[in-house]
C-alpha cells in the first residue's frame, strides 16, 4: 500500500475501498471481503445507506481499529452547523464507532449556501478529536477559495469525479497549490468507455494487467487518492493488485492525453438535491 500524508501530517492510505450504490447487506460482504484483499481504507456516506452494514463488518473484523482509515459524509439534507453535528453523531451511532478518520461535506449545493456553517461545525467535531480529518467533496475551485477564506482549518482533500476523461486538471493544479489532495470517486468512470480505450488496453497488455489497473496505477502516479468501488470478489482483488508495476512517463503521458473533461455524474454547480 501507498501512503499519503494529508496537510494536519495524518497518514492516509493512497487506494481506498468505496461502497457507493452498494446496498446495506452487501456492504457487510464487500468490506469483508475488501479487508481481507488488504484494504484498510474504506469510504461511505450517510446517503448511500450502508453504514450500517458497514459497521457490522468494522465490529466484526480482526484489523485494529487504529489500522483502519473510515471516511464518510454529511448530505446536503443535513447541511447548516446545529443539523451537522446531529447527522454526525448519527452515522457515528450507525457505524459503531468511537470517531471517524476522515468527515467530508458530500456536495457544496451553492444555492443553499450552507457550506461554511457545515464546515465551521466540521471544525468543532476536528477540534474536539471526534475526526482526526476534514474535508470536502465535489468542491469547484470557487468553493473552495470561500472556505480557505472564511474558515480556519484547511480541507485535508476534494473527493471529486476523476478519470482519465475526466483529468481534473485545473482543479489538481489549485488543489496542490494549498496542499490539498485530491481523491478520486469513479476512478475507472464507473466501469465505463475508459476500460475500452485503446490506448489504456494497450498500455494495460504491456504490463500484463487489466485496464482497470492500468488507469488505478494512473491515478497513484498523479497522486490523486483512489477509492474504486466493486461487489465482486474477483474484481475487489484485481483493483488492490497494482502495487507491483509502474507506467512509464510515456504512458502516462498518453493517457494523461485522452481528457474530455467529460463527467459521467452531476456538475457540483448544478447539484443542489435535497
Amino acid at each position: 500500500m501507498n501512503y499519503v500524508t494529508l496537510n494536519n501530517n495524518l497518514k492516509m492510505p493512497q487506494l481506498g475501498f468505496g461502497v457507493w450504490q452498494v446496498e446495506d447487506a452487501q456492504a457487510t460482504e464487500a468490506v469483508a471481503k475488501a479487508l481481507e484483499t488488504g484494504y484498510t481504507s474504506i469510504d461511505t456516506a450517510m446517503i448511500y445507506k450502508n453504514e450500517i452494514g458497514v459497521g457490522k463488518t468494522l465490529k466484526d473484523t480482526k484489523v485494529p481499529r487504529e489500522d483502519l482509515f473510515i471516511t464518510t459524509k454529511v448530505w446536503n439534507s443535513d447541511q447548516g452547523y446545529e443539523n451537522t453535528l446531529r447527522a454526525f453523531d448519527e452515522s457515528l451511532e450507525r457505524l459503531g464507532l468511537d470517531y471517524v478518520d476522515l468527515y467530508l461535506i458530500h456536495w457544496p449545493t451553492p444555492e443553499f449556501d450552507d457550506y461554511i456553517d457545515t464546515y465551521k461545525a466540521m471544525e468543532k467535531l476536528y477540534n474536539d478529536g471526534r475526526v482526526k480529518a476534514i474535508g470536502v467533496c465535489n468542491f469547484e475551485i470557487e468553493h473552495l477559495e470561500r472556505l480557505l477564506a472564511e474558515c480556519d482549518v484547511p480541507p485535508v482533500l476534494n473527493q471529486v469525479e476523476c478519470h482519465p476523461y475526466l483529468a481534473q486538471n485545473e482543479l489538481k493544479e489549485f488543489c496542490a497549490k494549498h496542499n490539498i489532495y485530491v481523491e478520486a470517486w469513479s476512478p475507472l468512470e464507473q466501469g465505463g468507455e475508459v476500460l475500452q480505450d485503446e490506448t489504456i488496453r494497450k498500455i494495460a497488455e504491456a504490463h500484463g494487467k487489466t485496464p482497470a489497473q492500468a488507469v488505478l496505477r494512473w491515478h497513484l502516479q498523479n497522486n490523486t487518492i483512489a477509492i474504486p468501488k466493486s461487489v465482486t470478489p474477483s474484481r475487489i482483488e484485481e483493483n488492490f493488485d497494482v502495487f507491483d508495476f509502474e507506467l512509464s512517463a510515456d504512458e502516462m503521458e498518453q493517457i494523461n492525453a485522452l481528457n474530455k473533461d467529460r463527467r459521467k455524474g452531476a456538475h457540483p454547480v448544478e447539484m443542489n438535491v435535497r
